[in-house]
């Protein structure tokens, strides 16, 4: 994998890691045009370089997430279900999920039919309250994390299922989303130490490189993405992410399996 490989692989994860629409989907799809092959040292990479996108998070919301207890408390809590079923499922997800380019299509296709299904195409104001995520419930926090975790399967998108899933508990937009993008820190922290445990001492000094410029990459482009969509679900639905995955889905497949 050259330079000019990594640099574009960060940019599809910090562009795609906070939309609902998959970055771990479009990191695979994006691999395949590149002609990059599907190794372990790869699958390592897709999962370091989202802790990129992470650390956006984390300097954008440092304030918020350490300023309360409760704040901090309920994203840990939300985060044990997907902790749970990250460790037990860990080598399913390695050797089977992760570079399993039918899976995360059909998982865009129904993700965005699902997005289309539940996300109203108009902003109803009224509909946005002053709830905030210390006010979260221990029954929406542990809904919420169950939802993440099916995020495991490429295709889903972690910010797009707890957004969906939030919105079907009737919480509003803007806390959903701020929410989804705390809940992504202890996620990626936890998966990317883990599975750097298990391999990251086989790899070369040359793969640690690849790794950080791809992390740095990420970082940057995420910082910008994640003040847009802010700003942009202000006054706009989730809809239109919807029939993004579900067109680009499905023309991918029929690329894909034919």
């Amino acid at each position: 994998m050259t330079i000019l490989h990594t640099i574009i692989l960060g940019i599809v994860e910090g562009l795609t890691e906070f939309l609902p629409i998959s970055s771990t989907a479009h990191l695979e799809i994006v691999q395949r045009l590149l002609q990059i092959p599907t190794t372990d040292f790869i699958k390592s990479f897709e999962i370091a370089i989202q802790l990129g996108s992470i650390l956006a998070v984390i300097v954008l919301y440092w304030n918020k997430i350490f300023s309360s207890f409760k704040y901090f408390r309920n994203i840990v809590i939300a985060f044990i279900p997907t902790g749970i079923l990250g460790f037990v499922l860990y080598k399913i997800i390695k050797s089977f999920l992760l570079g399993n380019i039918t899976i995360a299509l059909w998982a865009m296709v129904l993700g965005g039919i699902v997005i289309v299904l539940f996300e109203p195409k108009k902003i109803n104001k009224e509909d946005e309250s002053n709830k905030k995520i210390e006010d979260l419930s221990i029954r929406e926090l542990l809904i919420l994390g169950s939802i993440q975790a099916i995020a495991v399967i490429p295709g889903v998108s972690r910010s797009g299922a707890v957004i969906v899933g939030g919105r079907m508990l009737g919480l509003g937009r803007e806390l959903i989303t701020e929410f989804a993008f705390v809940l992504a820190v202890p996620t990626m922290l936890a998966a990317t130490a883990y599975d750097l445990l298990k391999s990251g001492f086989s790899f070369s000094s040359t793969e640690w490189g690849t790794i950080g410029i791809g992390f740095i990459v990420a970082f940057l482009v995420a910082l910008v993405v994640v003040k847009w969509l802010l700003t942009y679900i202000r006054s706009h639905s989730f809809a239109i992410f919807g029939w993004y995955r579900i067109i680009f889905g499905l023309i991918l497949l029929l690329l894909h399996l034919y």
